[in-house]
């Protein structure tokens, strides 16, 4: 006679039952042993959480503190600082490059199609910046308060602390637009290609679909989708797979014609809070992007979207892991590069 424990499971449908036990393995195996979703990679050698313990040891809640009072006077800003590290070490690794302003001989990467009137939090980080040099001055470099203030931001609106490695030195020059464009996902690249961005700066499938959840916070331009539903695919459609309640509601807010500025949540349940509504969202077919969407269509992506939308507790361990590696992607250290005393611009 079968246990009811096994008849429940029998009586599901397959596909149910394999969802299931992969949500499981994924908490046997991402299940921290520290508290409070603290997260430490071992071999990330060139940078050390200690590296300001003896020159600039109130570092961390210096930023913290003012990037709380940013997203206290508007909660979107925590998306927009965690979305400055993204695009700062996916372009010539974490090296602040992206704080850069245009010269009158150099073009900056703030003016790259991925960023312009995209990228904002310039502000907040300048405020980060001038508190930072009010106790530390010439110490903390601008790349390494982009790592702590995407923790910060990330961990006040509900979301994991990892353990952030620093000891990054700051850009001397930016990238040029294009390398920008090219290493930058678009929101309607499809999911081949996005997982090919991710692995040309070491990071697997696993961190593409997991980095990929930092889209629950955060807003999106209807520029950025307004393809997807009316002209799908050059089809004079809009995309089939959209929830059709879903669709009408961003038809609504995006009409033809309308403001391509105007903002929509990039999670349409929890969108101020940072958890697993995302994934949850893509099941029921309601991703914002393409690029999100793809996840639940792509082979390699739709199982570790399907377990993170029924583990939380999986999807913050994981997230932890891949922020401490992406934060890791060619740092410069030790002499490379300067530490800038305004993230803006070069020192003199």
């Amino acid at each position: 006679m079968r246990s009811p424990t096994v008849v429940s499971y029998l009586q599901r449908p397959l596909i149910t039952v394999r969802i299931m036990l992969l949500a499981a393995a994924f908490t046997a195996v991402f299940t921290p042993k520290w508290t409070n979703f603290q997260f430490t990679e071992a071999n990330a050698q060139t940078l050390s959480p200690s590296f300001y313990e003896s020159s600039c040891p109130t570092v961390a809640a210096v930023v913290e503190n003012v990037v709380r009072q940013a997203v206290q006077a508007e909660a979107r800003m925590a998306a927009s600082l965690l979305r400055l590290h993204f695009h700062d070490c996916f372009v010539h690794g974490c090296d602040g490059s992206v704080l850069l302003d245009a010269t009158s001989t150099v073009t900056g990467e703030k003016t790259a199609l991925p960023n312009n009137n995209s990228l904002r939090g310039f502000d907040v980080v300048d405020n980060i910046k001038t508190a930072v040099e009010a106790v530390c001055p010439g110490t903390v470099s601008c790349a390494d308060i982009l790592a702590l203030a995407a923790n910060a931001s990330v961990t006040l609106v509900g979301g994991p602390s990892w353990t952030v490695l620093l000891g990054r030195r700051d850009a001397t020059s930016p990238a040029t637009v294009n390398e920008v464009n090219s290493a930058l996902p678009s929101p309607n690249s499809n999911m081949t290609f996005i997982i090919s961005q991710f692995a040309a700066v070491g990071l697997n499938v696993q961190d593409t679909v997991v980095l990929s959840g930092a889209h629950t916070i955060g807003q999106a331009r209807c520029i950025s989708f307004s393809s997807r539903l009316y002209n799908f695919s050059g089809t004079g459609s809009p995309d089939p797979s959209i929830n059709p309640v879903y669709l009408q509601t961003l038809q609504s807010a995006c009409p033809q014609g309308g403001d391509i500025n105007a903002l929509r949540p990039l999670d349409v349940t929890t969108p101020t809070a940072f958890d697993k509504a995302y994934y949850t969202n893509l099941q029921d077919n309601e991703g914002l992007l393409l690029s999100d969407q793809e996840l639940t269509s792509d082979s390699n992506t739709a199982p570790l979207a399907a377990a993170y939308a029924g583990n939380q507790r999986a999807f913050f361990h994981a997230f932890g892991l891949s922020m401490i590696k992406m934060g890791n992607i060619s740092p410069l250290t030790g002499t490379q590069g300067e530490i800038r005393l305004n993230c803006r611009v070069v020192n003199a």
